[in-house]
């Protein structure tokens, strides 16, 4: 479908909007962003480790993770 991004591999697919993708890009990318910030704006341990289903020092991962969905999403735009 035109304008809308799907994505799935071995579960049945989920079809996005082309405006719901770009917004959730844009999400993905801030996260990123607020997880590898040193900032007054960086999350907190304790916020990065309820992200992570309690599972503590996953920062780093989560914010891998964050960037390659983000490029993903925006491959597929």
């Amino acid at each position: 479908m035109p304008g809308s991004v799907t994505i799935g591999h071995f579960h049945p697919s989920v079809t996005l909007g082309h405006d719901d993708a770009d917004r959730l890009a844009g999400v993905l990318a801030q996260l990123s962003v607020l997880l590898d910030s040193g900032g007054p704006d960086r999350l907190t341990d304790d916020q990065v480790s309820a992200l992570c289903g309690g599972e503590p020092q996953r920062r780093a991962e989560l914010a891998g993770w964050t960037r390659q969905l983000t490029r993903r999403v925006h491959d597929h735009l």
